[in-house]
């Protein structure tokens, strides 16, 4: 396995100008980075000033119990019984719970936790462990119940499991049918060539689905596969055990709920005066809190005069009821996106978080919220990136002289510039010149026309602009065969493409792992994992 780094653009400005210049961030974040003296100020600021909460032991008692259910290895269960430890502290970060593990960049970043939290502990010379927060609670079902492969006429296919359901519930809690499973797992083994890894991998998943009741059952079983020998820890927030522990929290964001919102307010204010677009759009009214209708749905919750209701206003909840809740019943609560971060430095001691581009925008809204509590915002860690450059894709990249950069930003212009290099017969310049040539003489004639009789120059300038559109088509004509003589060429460059940027779009957010698992087998990853991984906001190009 060979590597190469080197700096890109992550399509979001303020995340851009976390990695690259922090300065320019305008206080946003607390903590730079990139200064060997932010970890050790982090760790004493968890030491000595982190607000109490969660028992350690709980939490661990339910990290473990729930990494048992999943299947995890013993260094994962053996990471999650060090929490108990007052030295310890976390790497977090997570995604929702996807089909088979979802796009790339779900394993990427689980890759990500277990590098940041190895170097972290060297660093300060203390234990750190990897946690992975399963965004269970999430609703949007569309999101997480599908992957896409390349298929061997090189089109992006889906293989996509249907709603089970009409109640837009957490993801945690649909229940998938064995006969959705077997049907998903039969379509991605049509899609994967036969190797020595297929078998192995289909009946792999085979069991981990028929021993799961949801979506987040069957990610946790196969993530606990691929990364628990690596001592990642796997936590659900939907999880009940977790909740239990999560009502004193709910409870006072409940109270301050107006208090949050400002502050979320008022720093997505300071965003906009440094240049930056909000990532999150924020209501007056918003309550950053979900809680659950009579039928399971998941309603997100809007402040009133006398308490709480759904964005229409149809189902309304008092303060009081609501407050109950979170006392007795906190399953019946779940997080939006800006206060999950404030949930998640609750439960653990979080010495960074782990982010994507978008993350890193939208918590960049949170600092003020996160003082609220007595808080302070973690080290962010950007993700790490990465793109897989496959043997056969490297050497058609070197034989038509296209750099990585080529592929993912200007491969259609290449692509033509390549073509016209094997237009022998000049076809541009030839027709254009019959163009010219061809106006030059019969304009003059049509202008003759012209003086016989106004219509006869109508018809003329008609006629001119027929014939020379039956040029343009035997152009196009012609342009045709060509490109049907460089077939082999052209299908070439276009496997590149759809290899590394389907359809304009980074191969990490499309693409799954299983088909390079049934290419090449796991021991990549754990190869990946033993290289000197440095969290450096940087994109990484794996040639396999």
């Amino acid at each position: 396995m060979r590597m190469e780094a080197y700096q890109w653009k992550s399509g979001q400005p303020l995340t851009d100008d976390y990695i690259a210049r922090f300065e320019k961030t305008g206080g946003l974040f607390d903590y730079n980075p990139w200064q060997e003296e932010s970890w050790r100020e982090r760790a004493a600021w968890l030491d000595e000033q982190r607000p109490p909460g969660v028992d350690r032991q709980r939490v661990a008692d339910v990290l473990r119990a729930f990494n048992e259910r999943a299947g995890a290895a013993p260094e994962a269960l053996a990471a999650a019984e060090k929490l108990r430890d007052p030295r310890t502290l976390v790497i977090a970060g997570g995604q929702q719970a996807g089909l088979f593990t979802g796009q790339l960049l779900v394993v990427y970043k689980a890759v990500t936790l277990i590098a940041a939290a190895r170097e972290a502990s060297v660093r300060l010379g203390r234990p750190v462990v990897p946690i992975f927060w399963i965004a269970g609670e999430d609703h949007d079902f569309d999101e997480v119940n599908h992957i896409d492969y390349l298929s061997p006429s090189l089109s992006v296919e889906r293989i996509k499991l249907e709603h089970p359901a009409g109640i837009r519930t957490s993801v945690s809690r649909m229940a998938i049918a064995g006969e959705q499973w077997a049907e998903a797992i039969g379509q991605l083994g049509g899609s994967l060539m036969d190797t020595e890894f297929k078998e192995g991998l289909l009946a792999s998943l085979r069991e981990a689905a028929e021993a799961s009741g949801t979506l987040t059952d069957c990610f946790a079983r196969l993530m606990a596969r691929l990364f628990g020998p690596h001592g990642l820890v796997l936590i659900d927030s939907d999880d009940p055990a977790l909740r239990a522990l999560e009502g004193p929290m709910f409870r006072g964001l409940l109270e301050r709920s107006a208090e949050v919102n400002e502050a979320l307010l008022a720093r997505s204010a300071k965003l906009k005066e440094l240049g930056y677009e909000p990532q999150v759009e924020l209501q007056e009214t918003s309550a950053n809190l979900f809680t659950y209708g009579e039928q399971g749905e998941r309603l997100l919750l809007y402040r009133t005069e006398d308490g709480f209701a759904d964005r229409k206003g149809e189902r309304r909840f008092s303060r009081d009821e609501l407050l109950q809740r979170a006392e007795s019943e906190p399953r019946q609560l779940s997080n939006n996106v800006m206060t999950r971060p404030l949930m998640q430095d609750y439960l653990f001691p979080v010495l960074a978080s782990v982010l994507g581009p978008a993350e890193i925008a939208y918590w960049g809204q949170t600092g003020e919220a996160f003082r609220l509590f007595g808080m302070r915002m973690p080290i962010l860690l950007p993700r790490l990136v990465f793109t897989l450059v496959e043997g056969t894709v490297q050497k058609n990249m070197q034989k038509y002289g296209l750099s990585l950069e080529d592929v993912m930003e200007r491969m259609e212009e290449k692509r033509e510039a390549w073509l016209r290099e094997q237009d022998a017969y000049g076809l541009e310049s030839r027709f254009g010149e019959v163009k010219t040539l061809f106006r030059s003489a019969y304009e003059p004639l049509v202008g003759t026309l012209g003086e016989i009789n106004p219509g006869l120059k109508k018809l003329g300038d008609t006629n001119l602009g027929k014939i020379l559109e039956q040029i343009d088509f035997l152009h196009h004509k012609a342009e045709e065969g060509l490109r049907s003589q460089h077939e082999s060429g052209l299908r070439q460059l276009q496997r590149i493409e759809a290899s590394i940027c389907p359809a304009g779009r980074p191969q990490e957010r499309v693409y799954n792992i299983f088909a390079y698992l049934n290419r090449y087998g796991g021991d990549w990853i754990g190869q990946l994992l033993e290289q000197p991984l440095q969290v450096d906001g940087k994109h990484r190009v794996i040639y396999m």
